[in-house]
């Protein structure tokens, strides 16, 4: 049975990754500090300090090719449409007439998709933080879905 202290150690490291929405990083500052601090004196607390960075890290990598994939996307199908003079016009006025979306809209889909997919990928990171550091408080062993092992 684990210790008072170890599950709201282990809690709070699952917690701590919601600080990204205050501080940059901090989804990946503030558990390294409470998994490096905590890792050699309980197991407990070292399985859930690394399921909440591996997780962290594996949504960077998704959250990654999202944006590999829908960035280029949107920039191309927007250069497309572009009209030249509007890039070389000395007129403050800036017009975009006459876009295309009919020659675009696969990609364009593609490109919603992987928006749309970012969204459900940040709503389900919530929702699911919360389950693991309540997991965590009753000093239960929990391991994230969809997670890559980065650290053993």
């Amino acid at each position: 049975m684990e210790k008072s202290s170890e599950k709201n150690t282990s809690a709070f490291a699952h917690l701590s990754t919601l600080s990204q929405y205050i501080i940059p990083f901090g989804n990946y500052i503030f558990p390294i500090i409470i998994w490096s601090s905590y890792k050699d004196k309980s197991e407990f607390v070292d399985h859930h300090g690394k399921q909440a960075l591996n997780f962290q890290l594996s949504l960077l990598l998704y959250t990654l090719i999202l944006a590999l994939i829908a960035i280029p996307i949107f920039v191309t199908v927007f250069l497309q449409n572009l009209p030249i003079e509007a890039v070389f016009n000395d007129n403050e006025d800036f017009y975009i007439r006459n876009f295309n979306f009919e020659g675009n809209i696969g990609l364009l889909s593609i490109g919603a998709t992987a928006v749309v997919l970012f969204g459900l990928l940040k709503f389900v990171e919530f929702f699911l933080v919360i389950y693991a550091s309540i997991k965590a408080s009753n000093g239960e062993l929990y391991k994230y879905p969809l997670t890559i092992p980065f650290i053993k």
